[in-house]
């Protein structure tokens, strides 16, 4: 079922940051120095970057027929792909 209502897609996208924050706070108090800190930044841009090309521009400059439902549907499709 997809989510329509505005309040639960900013519930949702709260808990999404939550979790991030969490999940950084946790492996930096492991690892306490400042290259984890600059590579774990540098982990979450690269992570952000593929999302934003998987969802943006293989629809708006690669193949405008197909809109993708997230990453695992973008996988699908370059696994179709290349058969």
């Amino acid at each position: 079922m997809d989510i329509k209502n505005p309040r639960w897609m900013y519930l949702k996208a709260i808990l999404f940051i939550l979790m991030g924050v969490a999940c950084f706070a946790l492996v930096w108090l492991e690892q306490r120095t400042l290259l984890t800190a600059v590579l774990l930044v540098l982990m979450i841009w690269a992570f952000c970057r593929a999302y934003y090309f998987a969802s943006y521009v293989m629809e708006k400059y690669i193949d405008p027929q197909h809109r993708f439902s997230g990453l695992l549907d973008f996988c699908r499709y370059l696994l179709r792909r290349r058969r």
